[in-house]
């Protein structure tokens, strides 16, 4: 089983095809050579270090939601 973990996107580097992502206040460097037409600002769902499609904000708060009622993540709004 597999667990994908939406998070937003806080900077890119085109370049490297690379992102910094944010999730609870941890910042992680993830690939997004699986996706296309993203921008900072953007939710992605996130597997293994690399992004694997965009979402929309209320799917991500939806997703982040149940995982903080699961007791997975602290509640809250995403950052």
């Amino acid at each position: 089983m597999c667990l994908a973990v939406p998070v937003k996107i806080i900077s890119i580097d085109e370049a490297a095809d690379m992102a910094v992502v944010a999730l609870e206040g941890v910042k992680k460097q993830i690939s997004l050579a699986l996706v296309e037409d993203v921008a900072v600002g953007d939710f992605v769902l996130v597997h293994v270090g690399y992004a694997l499609n965009r979402i929309s904000v209320e799917e991500a708060q939806k997703t982040l939601a149940l995982m903080a009622e699961a007791g997975i993540i602290a509640p809250g709004e995403p950052r």
